[in-house]
């Protein structure tokens, strides 16, 4: 079937399909063709619910998979070499959704004092461990994504302004944000650290690891799980029926930091709707539309409820 795969593929992409999208599902079926050493003969309903079983266990991945196999076999039927398509009355895997791990403001406070407690105070560790605190203070104040924070180098930090520059963000965009007084305070104590020391002052980082390098994001992730379990917040991830809800993880800071932000302004009897841009611009989305996702919960008490209620319409089936 290698030849007819190869065809297909060409006359996607002569489509202008990109050859990224076209190519890792059509590779997958081929590689369970060899495995299961099948004939054209095999090519039944049957062998492609067996398929749908074995190939992941994630719905998106095999719905995609069964998505570009049904495309190719509709093609062989268009070519006139299959009679008719063997999947076309395949159904696919129920969605799973992914409910992301949301840190109240009081949870956040607590978590970042805990941070601060683990602050170890003598000299050799005093100023590496107070930069990867700062780090999971701009997780939280910010809602910067990990990797953020540590790229930040000295010059992308105005005080004077009391803003940040971003640069060459997940989607390539750079961005200009001002920082919460809060944390500018966080800042300033470390960058006064930093030149009393004079040991990493030259370092080009705003964050400073030893030899003139940035914080690896192991040792914000560590931190970061040293004070959740610290406050008590340690959970595994767990799916309950199709929803999946996610355990803490720094990327938590972020979820929290829109969806409260998002409450705040509820609270204030303002429209989200007309906020929703202008978070998105701070946040560093591509489109705001990807920011209004996080109105789907509405709070960490939400999101507890959320839970409650899964379970319970589990026990009710």
């Amino acid at each position: 079937m290698a030849p007819q795969l190869q065809q297909y593929a060409g006359y996607r992409q002569a489509l202008g399909y990109a050859k990224k999208g076209i190519k890792p599902p059509l590779l997958a079926f081929d590689r369970y063709l060899i495995a299961q050493k099948a004939t054209w003969d095999q090519l039944q309903p049957v062998f492609f619910l067996q398929l749908r079983a074995k190939v992941a266990d994630n719905p998106k991945t095999v719905n995609n998979t069964l998505m570009a196999i049904r495309s190719f076999f509709q093609f062989l039927v268009r070519q006139g070499i299959c009679a008719q398509n063997p999947l076309k009355d395949i159904p696919p895997l129920p969605k799973r959704y992914f409910v992301p791990f949301v840190f109240s403001p009081a949870q956040t406070e607590h978590l970042l004092q805990a941070a601060s407690k683990n602050i170890r105070k003598t000299p050799k560790y005093f100023s590496i461990d107070m930069a990867i605190y700062l780090a999971i203070v701009l997780l939280a104040r910010c809602g910067m994504r990990i990797n953020e924070p540590l790229r930040l180098r000295h010059d992308h930090y105005c005080r004077q302004d009391g803003t940040v520059y971003i640069e060459k963000t997940k989607f390539r965009k750079d961005r200009l944000i001002p920082v919460p007084k809060i944390a500018l305070t966080q800042i300033e104590n470390y960058l006064a650290v930093r030149r009393a020391s004079r040991t990493d002052d030259q370092n080009p980082y705003l964050l400073a690891a030893r030899k003139q390098r940035r914080l690896r994001d192991d040792q914000v992730r560590d931190a970061f799980h040293q004070a959740v379990e610290d406050i008590g917040l340690s959970r595994a991830k767990q799916t309950i029926g199709n929803i999946t809800f996610g355990k803490p993880v720094p990327h938590s800071l972020r979820h929290a930091f829109a969806i409260n932000t998002l409450k705040q302004i509820k609270d204030r009897g303002q429209s989200t709707q007309r906020a929703l841009p202008v978070l998105a611009v701070y946040m560093g989305h591509r489109k705001y539309q990807y920011t209004a996702a996080y109105l789907k919960v509405s709070s960490a008490d939400h999101l507890t409820g959320l839970i409650e209620f899964a379970k319970s319409q589990l026990d009710v089936i």
